[in-house]
């Protein structure tokens, strides 16, 4: 369910909760479609670094989604889930470190306990993608991403969960906190006026 009509009072102030946070200005979140068939109540937000005028990012991307279920599935350990992604593009040479995978696990980790973001039953994957063009892609050459796909049951305030998240989403394309308004190495700036 996307909508919050008929959902309990704990969803709805939940989903308000959340639907207040604002975020740094590099970052635009807004609210998404739900997924169907995961949980009875749910509120999916997407995120993007620098989004171009055509709502793509060529910095980082991601999805924050809160599921409940009053039935307090066995796997979840209680009524809540949160279920993240992240992706960003890297330059090659760090995609193929091999630390990368554990280091964007203990970003998502740092993250969570700097803002106080308890949780328990954590799981997730990240992958590091590599890639070379061919034919008429050649000319893009090699190129590299990590994505982080991580879930965990919530246990204090949604909103330090969202921030968790949303710090995630920057650090991973590159913007560490307290950036805001710097350059992202390699972005190209039009001339001063």
């Amino acid at each position: 369910m996307t909508a919050d009509g008929g959902a309990p009072p704990a969803f709805a102030d939940a989903a308000a909760e959340l639907r207040a946070a604002t975020f740094r200005d590099d970052l635009v979140v807004r609210e998404i479609p739900s997924p169907q068939g995961v949980a009875p109540y749910s509120l999916a937000l997407a995120g993007d670094v620098r989004p171009t005028e055509h709502g793509d990012s060529p910095f980082g991307t991601g999805r924050f989604i809160l599921l409940h279920d009053p039935a307090e599935p066995d796997q979840w350990g209680g009524a809540w889930r949160i279920v993240s992604f992240a992706q960003a593009p890297l330059e090659p040479e760090i995609g193929t470190d091999p630390l990368l995978a554990d280091v964007t696990w203990s970003w998502l980790v740092d993250a969570l306990e700097s803002r106080g973001a308890g949780y328990h039953s954590a799981s997730g994957t990240a992958t590091k993608i590599l890639s070379t063009g061919f034919g008429s892609l050649a000319a893009e050459g090699d190129g590299a991403q990590i994505e982080l796909r991580a879930s965990w049951s919530p246990e204090g305030p949604f909103r330090a969960h969202l921030e968790a998240w949303a710090e995630l989403v920057c650090m991973l394309a590159g913007l560490p906190p307290g950036s805001e308004g710097i350059a992202v190495l390699g972005e190209r700036r039009g001339p001063l006026a």
